[in-house]
């Protein structure tokens, strides 16, 4: 008889999960509550729903996310698979259809005849095989069981950006391209001069917010933090972030500013306010964002929101293998485990269902080199941490290199040094 293992949760982790699973021999039970329950960012009743944004970050070996998918491929992750047959223009990044993408992985998973799916809410785990990737919205009993067995968990604001409608921008005010030209015009990009861009920060610090004093300035997750507060920091703090003019040209010279527009799905009639991210109440979005000359008459398909996520306070609940300590057949995945990223939650997914397939079957669970990104994150994760804060894949995690001052030369020599330790692990699969 095949072993059996029980997911709780059909996003991006428990989906990669499921299908790692499967590809390993074992059944699964794969339990979601779509589409009998909601949470407050899922509007869609597919599985491995992509909300915030559609980009999966940087494909180039020479960065941390381009690394780290090199790595999962290595592993044979089912979900970068799919994504990159529904991706769109994004320049060097990956990035999809958002709605092709979370369609194809629920065909993937339905048509799996080792997974069975499950529509149902869940409020405790027993003591089966169980991997826990309900992600930073668990709700219900369960959120109240993760709580009392494993501590309070901790918990962040999270922020989307705002999907306007292709045909409402005004292209005359435009123009196309990536920067330093990497991907051709894959990205419609909004110049500023000096005056617009002041009156645009203006504006936007002092702008309403939709949630007030229901979160302060730590409680903001570093990594997809509000355009409004990035601004709050300082009046040229976005020209040194999403909005810098680096490597473009406009009629030959660079604009003050650069607001980047990417394409959300294949058609191309609809687009991502790149780096967008807010909390501001929705008619200040329009009027505030209106103030960009390319998108004064704007449409909004979908305005940005923020709520609030959940994670583990891994280091004191969880090892290194993703394993709950207190109750070993328990395993957690994705943004539940305290990391951050669509990317990183797949990794957390594909990792928890190889443990704990070796670990029903008597093998070593997965070891990875501290020089790779798969090994640095789930040794950040399992390190004790009185200030422990979600963690997205970068190079500081890694041992770091000397000799080397180029900086270039020293992220090629982190991706080279990672998948050579990678390739010469065993990975009892």
């Amino acid at each position: 008889m095949k072993k059996a293992v029980k997911i709780i949760g059909a996003g991006l982790a428990g989906c990669e999960a499921a299908l790692t699973l499967s590809k390993r021999g074992l059944v699964v039970t794969l339990i979601d509550c779509k589409p009998r329950e909601m949470s407050p960012a899922h509007s869609s009743n597919d599985f491995a729903e992509v909300v915030c944004s559609n980009s999966f970050k940087s494909s180039e070996i020479a960065t941390a996310s381009g690394l780290l998918k090199a790595e999962m491929d290595i592993l044979g992750c089912s979900l970068l698979e799919i994504a990159r047959t529904c991706s769109v223009p994004a320049g060097g990044a990956l990035a999809v259809d958002r709605q092709l993408f979370s369609q194809r992985v629920t065909e993937r998973i339905n048509s799996d005849e080792n997974i069975k799916v499950v529509c149902q809410t869940v409020d405790d785990w027993d003591d089966e095989p169980t991997i826990i990737a309900t992600g930073p919205l668990t709700l219900g009993g369960l959120n109240d069981a993760l709580n009392k067995k494993l501590c309070d968990s901790l918990h962040f604001y999270d922020a989307e950006a705002p999907i306007i409608s292709g045909d409402s921008i005004d292209y005359l005010a435009t123009f196309g391209g990536s920067r330093y030209g990497r991907g051709g015009d894959d990205y419609i990009n909004c110049p500023m001069n000096r005056e617009e861009y002041y009156e645009f920060v203006e504006a936007l610090v002092t702008a309403e917010r939709a949630l007030g004093h229901e979160f302060d300035k730590r409680e903001i997750f570093e990594g997809c933090m509000p355009v409004e507060v990035m601004a709050s920091r300082g009046k040229d703090t976005l020209r040194f972030g999403p909005l810098r003019p680096v490597g473009f040209l406009s009629e030959g010279k660079r604009p003050f500013a650069v607001v980047q527009l990417r394409r959300e799905n294949t058609t191309g009639d609809m687009y991502n306010i790149v780096g967008f991210q807010t909390n501001l109440k929705f008619s200040e979005q329009k009027r505030v964002f209106g103030i960009i000359p390319a998108l004064k008459n704007a449409e909004y398909l979908r305005y940005g929101v923020m709520h609030r996520n959940s994670y583990v306070d891994a280091p004191k609940v969880m090892n290194s293998y993703l394993q709950l300590k207190d109750y070993q057949n328990v395993f957690i995945a994705g943004q539940l485990s305290g990391v951050e990223g669509y990317v990183e939650s797949i990794a957390m997914g594909l990792i928890s269902a190889h443990n704990i397939a070796n670990f029903m079957e008597n093998k070593p669970m997965l070891e990875f080199p501290d020089c790779t990104i798969l090994g640095a994150l789930l040794r950040y994760l399992a390190t004790p941490n009185s200030n422990f804060q979600p963690m997205n894949a970068n190079f500081g995690l890694l041992p770091p290199v000397t000799g080397i001052k180029d900086k270039m030369q020293k992220k090629i020599y982190y991706s080279n040094r990672s998948l050579d330790a990678l390739k010469k692990v065993d990975l009892l699969f």
